[in-house]
């Protein structure tokens, strides 16, 4: 507990020390300019103080005057209504695509990553082109998959998934050629069928390399819906990003920057407690 709290400590003073430069650096940068990096201009990256008055803004908390909406009567939801890619909408329809993808992702990987894992024949004559096509970036089909599924989810949806595959294929694959031959013939000598080896001996077996994939699985799903939002998108966070980039607004653009990281990081939170439970049978380290 001790150790928790000084790590919690270090954690906010760092934090608070972060935000206090980025806040009041570039007010010394005419005095010492070999001190302050031109990066600290606020045309750049804003200021703490101005990308949270921006966030209230942007979140229809606080209207463009400076007043509370909560506290005008329809103030919220007169603001809401004022913008179909409000903060809260773009949250919605990104996280949404990020889920979808993430979840079509993590099962086709996993499928393949098992079907082929298990069967040598198939390895030999699919995994070349499996190899090939991993090797195309693909950030770079963003396009071809925005001209052949147009500008809404779908698109986004499918760019996500093709993120997330090959990570989990591979994964999964390697999973299932490391298990335990002897586990495998054991089962087989006990009367197992193929069928009853690979749920109760492959996939058990292979759920702690398939979890190994999902935290960064699921930051890749964000990346590729944000990729596809910021080649053509009718909402979500990636085109409120590329709006306030057109309009020069470093403010909205941190916003948007902000409510990514913590949308990464709650997903990442909740990957690695459900990876906790489901692996709960595993030694603790």
């Amino acid at each position: 507990m001790r150790r928790r709290l000084v790590n919690l400590a270090w954690q906010i003073a760092i934090g608070v020390a972060a935000f206090g430069i980025w806040q009041w650096a570039w007010d010394l940068h005419d005095k010492v300019p070999w001190l302050v990096p031109e990066i600290f201009d606020p045309y750049f990256v804003s200021k703490p103080s101005d990308i949270f008055e921006q966030f209230l803004r942007m979140s229809c908390l606080m209207t463009p005057k400076g007043d509370w909406t909560l506290g005008l009567p329809g103030g919220f939801a007169a603001c809401i209504g004022k913008s179909e890619n409000n903060l809260w909408a773009a949250t919605y329809f990104t996280l949404k695509n990020t889920l979808a993808g993430f979840a079509i992702g993590v099962s086709l990987g996993f499928a393949l990553g098992l079907l082929l894992g298990r069967s040598d024949r198939l390895s030999e004559i699919f995994y070349p082109y499996i190899t090939a096509f991993n090797s195309v970036p693909r950030i770079a089909l963003a396009p071809i998959i925005i001209l052949a599924f147009g500008i809404g989810d779908m698109s986004k949806v499918v760019t996500a998934v093709l993120v997330v595959v090959f990570l989990v294929f591979f994964n999964t694959f390697e999973g299932a050629r490391s298990v335990d031959r002897d586990h495998i013939n054991a089962s087989r000598l006990l009367g197992a069928t193929e069928w009853q080896v690979t749920r109760t001996v492959i996939v058990p077996s292979t759920m702690a390399w398939l979890f190994a994939s999902l935290s960064p699985a699921i930051s890749f799903s964000l990346i590729g819906v944000i990729v596809g939002e910021f080649i053509g998108a009718e909402h979500g966070i990636g085109r409120m990003i590329i709006e306030a980039e057109a309009r020069g607004e470093a403010s909205g653009m941190m916003v948007s920057v902000f409510v990514l990281m913590i949308v990464g990081v709650i997903l990442s939170a909740l990957v690695s407690r459900l990876q906790a439970h489901l692996l709960r049978w595993r030694p603790a380290r």
